[in-house]
């Protein structure tokens, strides 16, 4: 098959492992981003099967009427990017594995280096060292602090097992699946969603990027929020309602916030209002940017394709492209 990979920023796919499981296709790896249309249609035009990074790039309509070699598409996350209903109209798979069984270590990682960071102001600090200024000013301490968990999942509750280990109190917050988990592992459900936000220290989001969740996280929210508290977002930046963030952090509530994530990305221009506040700390979406992450995401992403070729697909979201004959 004649596979494309898109976005691969580093060139660093093709030195992992599990490539070797695509020995045998014609693969073309490229490394820059792209979204125009007439550019994608004309790099792709020949492909069969393409790999997708999680949602870097949209792949929307347009584009897909100007695909006509293409059979599937498969990578590992949620699809917003994705017009789902045109892959099926058009005898597109797609498949994505989900994080069905597998948590994602180096999210609950980057959550805690966030975390860690904003409290002591460990990148602030670092430039004040560098200015010659020596200390800049007195971080918080975790201890003691309240975390709250919006989303219970395979991530939330990876994060919360952490916060135990560092004596912080924690509760969740979230849809009635979430509730029921934190009941069943012992972990405290807050009194109320506006008890939960007034509540809580830390707020760290864990929670899938749907249609329902699209906004999720409002102004009113984050209006509850202490002025000492930091909102910190490894997960996707719209499960908050647009323009609530940046708002929020200039009216004082939440005191700061940790982002790993944006509206559109990637992110090229350096006015970007969370860029420039001294209560941000901002890193280019790399909660799952790790070796051992990208061996585990694309060992899933390349079996689908295996499986696709031998006739026998796996993970399909879109099974009526399968009852087609």
């Amino acid at each position: 098959m004649k596979i494309s990979i898109l976005d691969d920023y580093y060139d660093t796919i093709r030195h992992l492992p599990c490539f070797a499981k695509l020995a045998g296709h014609d693969v073309t790896v490229w490394n820059d981003h792209v979204q125009d249309t007439d550019t994608l249609a004309e790099r792709l035009k020949d492909t069969e099967a393409l790999v997708l990074i999680r949602e870097r790039t949209k792949i929307r309509k347009p584009l897909l009427e100007r695909l006509p070699k293409l059979k599937l598409i498969s990578q590992r996350s949620v699809y917003p990017h994705i017009d789902l209903d045109d892959c099926t109209r058009l005898g597109i798979m797609l498949c994505s594995h989900q994080h069905a069984d597998t948590p994602s270590v180096a999210t609950v990682e980057m959550t805690w280096g966030l975390i860690l960071s904003a409290l002591r102001m460990i990148p602030q600090q670092m430039q004040s060292l560098k200015a010659g200024t020596w200390q800049m000013g007195i971080g918080r301490s975790l201890t003691g602090r309240t975390l709250g968990i919006y989303g219970y999942g395979r991530i939330g509750s990876a994060v919360a097992k952490i916060a135990q280990a560092f004596n912080m109190t924690v509760q969740v917050w979230g849809g009635e699946g979430t509730l029921e988990r934190a009941r069943a592992d012992g972990i405290t459900v807050a009194a109320s969603r506006a008890d939960f936000f007034a509540t809580s220290d830390v707020i760290s989001l864990h929670v899938r990027l749907y249609p329902a969740t699209r906004g999720i996280i409002t102004a009113a929210d984050l209006a509850l929020m202490k002025p000492t508290s930091l909102l910190v977002n490894t997960s996707r930046a719209p499960l908050i309602e647009p323009g609530a963030l940046v708002a929020g952090l200039k009216a004082g509530r939440p005191g700061g916030a940790a982002v790993d994530v944006y509206e559109e990305e990637p992110v090229r221009d350096t006015t970007l209002p969370l860029l420039n506040m001294p209560n941000v700390i901002c890193t280019p979406h790399i909660g799952y940017v790790t070796e051992e992450e990208y061996e585990t995401h694309f060992t899933d992403v390349f079996e689908q394709i295996v499986a696709f070729d031998a006739g026998s697909p796996i993970n399909v979201i879109n099974t009526d492209v399968v009852r087609k004959p």
